[in-house]
């Protein structure tokens, strides 16, 4: 299971340079042969261009969201009656087991990256990320693993089915399907963390001239902030399985209790990555609403240095309320308490970014098109997820709704409501910069509604049934609970269809779509001053940043200018402010 993705990724030539370079040969000089793409054939081997890195994270991520889509559409109708109708309990299991596994591992996150790789470098005034090949390598390392997490259905006794969490000493005692899933997130978590590295390194050392800190776009500030995250906690799940793989294999007993292992000990390090993975699966999205929001309301971002600070404030609280995912594991319960205040309070810099959206609002010229319905959906159910998040960190209600159905509703609330609109809203956002096309607006209309209200009537009456007791993660249920299932499952059906006029929409556009102009939505900020798609090299001028990203409505602001600024205008305009444009 090692062998054969590390074969493929030498194969492809993804480890060429620095095995040159490791056998003490001289120095190639770079060609640039394998920088930007000139056919679609260009997406299928390994380029050192991030637009095309970018794009090729993107459509491979929604690849995945609609393998892992298919896999929920069969659980709904295994659970659309009670009793067994089409897979049987084992299947069952792995099916919400790589389901949940694959969207989190092999969509949320790599979707932002790809997001972000594309956008990033152009926001900042960079030609390209700190480390190109790096970044390359960190995209190929993504479909061994997504190979990897389906193939477990063909192994013996079948797919992983320890759910997400991979809980020992349940998963130490699986059938070998279980390792696909240890070995999967190795690949999945080190992509991860090459990823952060080049995007800290890149923000930090590859600024255009006069782009400060306190100048920077929120989406170059989300993604600061998630590197952080990623690089400091994703070792710790990649240290879990580890556990996981040495009890497995060599039998080193670490969750064993009859040899004196420490079966808490696993939940405490898994948790200590998955609650800041929640964030890591957020925060992108934050910076794509605020993008969106301040353009699509012609309004200055309402508490820049706020909406910042608090990015990094969530950076921090997100390693301190762990254990609230374990008030019923069967640790002290003096922990508890302390869990349950820093769980609070973390609502806290989170609140600050919505009064701080809703405040942009707030007397703008608002156009409805469809990033901007999906970024005020994402508003409504984010909001909608954070409420019963706070609802779960109160102990009683805690125990009370545990691995019941309120815990699928609150999730879905986050993940979907949450991250996926904001992908959605970033996705049509920056489509006529990635492809040079315009999408069908009554088309991505369309799919916000349909998404929508499907989306609500599939995972709103989750909370009553979970309030009720109907426990999570099972094939079959009691019959009282009949009538809400099948309504959830005709529901999920339909926003099943609805991502086919997501995906009809992004082929045909990009196929035969308008040709699209430099900037459709007369944004300020870097991307935007350049052709659509970007030059290879992103920039024929070095551009200076000479004011702040935001400035709408405010006559003659200027967010960025190509050539050298003079220096009255290099040192002027703090964020916040406005400057004039450069007389020619």
């Amino acid at each position: 299971m090692f062998v054969l993705p590390f074969a493929f990724l030498i194969g492809l030539g993804c480890f060429d340079y620095w095995f040159y370079w490791a056998a003490g040969k001289p120095t190639r000089a770079e060609d640039h042969s394998s920088h930007g793409a000139t056919s679609w054939k260009s997406y299928f081997h390994p380029n050192t261009d991030h637009k095309v890195i970018g794009i090729q994270y993107t459509v491979h991520s929604f690849f995945f969201l609609f393998v892992g889509g298919l896999m929920a559409m069969l659980m709904r109708a295994e659970l659309a009656q009670p009793g067994r109708q089409f897979v049987d309990a084992n299947t069952f299991n792995g099916l919400f087991s790589v389901h949940a596994s694959i969207l989190i591992f092999l969509f949320i996150i790599p979707v932002f990256a790809g997001l972000a790789n594309f956008v990033l470098p152009l926001m900042i005034g960079a030609p390209d990320m700190a480390f190109p090949r790096l970044n390359a390598l960190s995209f190929w390392l993504l479909p061994c693993a997504g190979v990897l997490m389906l193939a477990s259905f063909f192994a013996p006794g079948g797919s992983f089915a320890s759910g997400w969490t991979a809980y020992a000493p349940l998963s130490t005692t699986a059938p070998l399907g279980q390792m696909f899933f240890t070995i999967a997130v190795q690949f999945a978590g080190a992509s991860s963390i090459a990823t952060a590295l080049n995007f800290l390194v890149t923000i930090i050392t590859m600024r255009a001239p006069g782009m400060s800190f306190f100048r920077m776009p929120l989406l170059a500030w989300a993604n600061f902030s998630t590197s952080l995250l990623v690089v400091i906690a994703t070792p710790f799940i990649a240290a879990s399985q580890f556990f996981v793989l040495l009890d497995y294999a060599l039998g080193f007993h670490f969750f064993d209790a009859d040899k004196g292992g420490d079966v808490l000990m696993y939940q405490h390090v898994f948790w200590f990555y998955s609650h800041p993975a929640v964030y890591i699966m957020m925060l992108p999205g934050f910076g794509i609403v605020s993008e969106v929001l301040a353009v699509k309301a012609r309004k200055p971002i309402f508490g820049y240095r706020m909406m910042a600070f608090s990015l990094l404030a969530i950076v921090v609280l997100g390693f301190t309320v762990w254990a609230h995912h374990m008030f019923v594991s069967g640790m002290q319960s003096w922990i508890r308490i302390p869990m349950m205040v820093t769980t609070a309070i973390i609502a806290v810099p989170t609140g600050i970014k919505i009064f701080s959206w809703l405040a942009t609002l707030w007397r703008g010229v608002i156009r409805l098109d469809t990033p901007m319905l999906f970024a005020l959906g994402f508003l409504t159910m984010f909001t909608c997820g954070g409420i019963s998040g706070v609802m779960l960190a109160m102990i009683p209600l805690d125990i009370h709704v545990s691995d019941t159905y309120f815990i699928v509703a609150h999730i879905h609330y986050v993940l979907f409501g949450g991250s996926l609109f904001t992908i959605f809203a970033g996705v049509y956002y920056w489509f006529p910069k990635m492809t040079g096309r315009m999408y069908d607006e009554k088309l991505g209309k369309l799919h916000f509604w349909t998404t929508f209200v499907f989306f609500n009537a599939t995972f709103a009456p989750m909370h009553i049934i979970g309030v009720n007791g109907m426990p999570r993660r099972v094939a079959d249920y009691a019959d009282q609970f009949a009538t809400w299932n099948l309504v959830i499952s005709l529901a999920s059906f339909c926003l099943g269809l609805s991502s086919l006029i997501f995906a009809y929409n992004m082929v045909a556009s990009w196929r035969g779509g308008a040709r699209a102009v430099a900037n459709p939505w007369r944004a300020l900020t870097l991307e935007w001053q350049v052709s659509s798609p970007p030059p290879v090299f992103n920039f024929d001028q070095v551009p200076t940043v000479v004011g702040g990203p935001y400035e709408y409505g405010v006559p003659g602001a200027v967010h960025g200018i190509f050539g050298p600024a003079a220096p009255a205008e290099a040192k002027a305009t703090p964020a916040g402010t406005h400057a004039q444009p450069p007389t020619e």
